[in-house]
């Protein structure tokens, strides 16, 4: 590799990509293109910086396997920080499985890293965390060390394991020090601001105050009933139910949990369970089914008991009920928890994180567009979506993603 070549990877590197293309911007060699590519990409053209890293794949060639990984992991960086979540996972694991061969490690546990940061987008913790798991990043360069580090506290933060998300964060914190790449220290920053803010509000006895991540943490392992409106479902210590696909019985046993102690009226029942606007004998026919149903479902959690006036639920050793709700309560709160990250996602990949139909994520985005909530950018396959600058809304509990289990 000649001199500015060199030179270039290493501004590159080191955070200065105007320094980079300086040394390569009239080159049209394939390291050139590769490295014009990876510049591009820091200064935020995507779509000039995924053509350049195509370009300079296919001038490597098939002999020159070890240059079209590198390639291939760049152009897999553009492509989930555009949320390009239909990019070919398996040319990652390819590029992966050569940077290895070649002892790349560096490289290689970058790839790696792109393939948790994926899974975490779409909501698979577990496979993110085998992915990490047993992995020593301490013989890596402070920059890829910092990186490792900030996925362990995002799957940590994730699986409210807060203790374990700060201690990430800190080595995150000292590693990107090292490095002294400003825009890394700044992202590990905004990141770790994720256990300061306010998550969820507790609802109890008929009060509400903020929660942060740490205290639903400590909520969730003090052994009460907690009916979590955040991810639809609930939990005594370790045993947890969701109720994602059943939002009838969820709407039920977060009303009577609402009303704990004391007892549900049938009218409020009926109204948040089943939108009744004129509460008629059906309705009310229904309202005893659904009932019948849930009770079976809350058999380790409670009973439901029926009053004069409606239902209370009475919970199973233990102490108390609380509910735990999303800081706003926003219609498609799923989608704008998502959207909360401040990137363009496409629809395709919104559909693809929430494990929803295409059709079900568009018309989400068009009342949120009619809201004001969210915008669209560009026309066509092109075409983004974001939220608006300046907005509060985001909560992680929202994000896709199992209940914690402990």
């Amino acid at each position: 590799m000649d001199s500015m070549i060199t030179a270039a990877a290493r501004a590159l590197s080191a955070g200065d990509p105007l320094g980079a293309l300086k040394r390569v911007a009239l080159r049209e060699d394939a390291a050139a293109m590769a490295l014009r590519g990876i510049a591009m990409a820091q200064l935020g053209d995507l779509s000039r910086a995924k053509t350049l890293l195509k370009q300079a794949a296919r001038a490597f060639g098939p002999k020159e396997a070890l240059a079209r990984a590198r390639c291939i992991v760049a152009e897999a960086e553009i492509a989930l920080v555009s949320r390009d979540l239909t990019w070919p996972v398996k040319a990652l694991e390819t590029a992966w499985t050569v940077l290895q061969a070649h002892g790349e490690h560096m490289n290689a546990a970058h790839a790696r890293n792109l393939t948790v940061r994926r899974l975490l987008l779409i909501g698979r913790l577990d496979e993110a965390g085998r992915l990490l798991a047993g992995f020593d990043p301490s013989p890596l360069p402070p920059l890829a060390r910092a990186a490792h580090e900030l996925a362990v506290a995002n799957i940590a933060v994730r699986r409210l394991k807060i203790k374990d998300a700060r201690e990430a964060f800190s080595r995150a914190r000292q590693a990107a020090d090292v490095a002294r790449v400003p825009a890394f220290s700044a992202e590990v920053e905004e990141a770790a601001r994720v256990l300061e803010r306010p998550a969820a509000r507790l609802v109890s006895g008929g009060e509400s105050r903020p929660l942060l991540l740490d205290e639903v943490e400590a909520l969730l392992a003090a052994g009460d009933l907690v009916i979590d409106a955040c991810r639809n479902g609930l939990r005594i210590a370790e045993t947890s139910l969701s109720l994602t696909t059943r939002p009838v019985l969820f709407s039920l046993a977060r009303t009577l949990g609402e009303a704990w102690p004391g007892d549900a009226p049938r009218t409020r029942l009926l109204v948040n369970a089943f939108r009744a606007r004129h509460v008629d004998e059906s309705h009310r026919a229904r309202l005893r089914v659904e009932i019948g149903r849930l009770r079976v479902a809350l058999q380790p959690f409670a009973d439901i008991r029926a009053t004069r006036d409606g239902f209370a639920l009475i919970p199973r050793g233990s102490s108390r009920v609380v509910v735990i709700a999303p800081p706003v309560e926003e219609d498609h709160g799923d989608v704008l928890a998502l959207l909360s990250d401040g990137e363009a996602w496409a629809s395709s990949a919104l559909s693809i994180a929430l494990g929803a139909s295409p059709r079900t994520v568009q018309r989400a985005l068009e009342r949120l567009a009619e809201n004001g909530k969210v915008q669209a950018i560009g026309e066509g396959r092109a075409r983004r979506w974001m939220v608006p600058p300046l907005t509060t809304f985001p909560t992680i509990l929202l994000l896709p993603g199992p209940l914690p289990s402990g």
